[in-house]
């Protein structure tokens, strides 16, 4: 074998290798925009959802209407930023936000048992609770395609290829510091 072909053979080996390295990038940036998309998709049925049960809710819980509008407030903030994968950080943050306005009301429902008790609530808090896990569900995708991203990103030789195409890790969707501390529902009763 002459010297020239073998040089080929060896280009073209490491040019299939940095192919197929940069084809993985690409699959792994675009899985982790996908999974962002159903987190999205899922935020909107809970933004869908929120109007419904504040409107049922004012009309039994009249002091509890600062919360209300605070939460009508970051729906409005979260609905007006693009729907875009770089606006994550954005909706991220309001959207932690917004769910521990949510658990506030919810907790402050159960104070109320006319509230409770109304047939449209009971409906409404359901279909909420539902949202809410298919929200944690699609989390969780996003967070493990967020995690092989990470880590494609991160690791050599791949990381040299994806800072010359300009693909970068993402962050993870987290529970604040203030999530995961328990609720205490005298403190939304007083």
């Amino acid at each position: 074998m002459s010297l020239t072909l073998i040089a080929i053979i060896v280009a073209a080996v490491i040019l299939f290798w940095v192919y197929g390295i940069y084809v993985s990038l690409i699959q792994k940036r675009n899985k982790t925009q996908e999974a962002f998309s159903a987190i999205d998709v899922q935020l909107k049925k809970r933004y869908d959802l929120i109007p419904n049960i504040l409107t049922i809710a004012q009309k039994y819980m009249d002091h509890e209407r600062g919360l209300m509008e605070e939460v009508t407030k970051l729906r409005t903030q979260v609905m007006g930023i693009p729907n875009s994968f770089e606006n994550i950080d954005k909706k991220i943050a309001l959207d932690t936000q917004i769910a521990q306005k949510m658990g506030q009301i919810m907790v402050a429902v159960e104070n109320y048992p006319q509230v409770k008790a109304d047939q449209t609530m009971i409906t409404a808090m359901q279909t909420y609770n539902e949202v809410e896990e298919h929200i944690a569900a699609a989390r969780r995708f996003y967070n493990s395609a967020a995690n092989e991203l990470k880590n494609a990103v991160e690791i050599f030789p791949s990381s040299l290829i994806a800072r010359m195409i300009n693909v970068k890790a993402v962050d993870f969707f987290k529970a604040e510091e203030k999530e995961r501390q328990a609720v205490n529902a005298a403190d939304f009763l007083k």
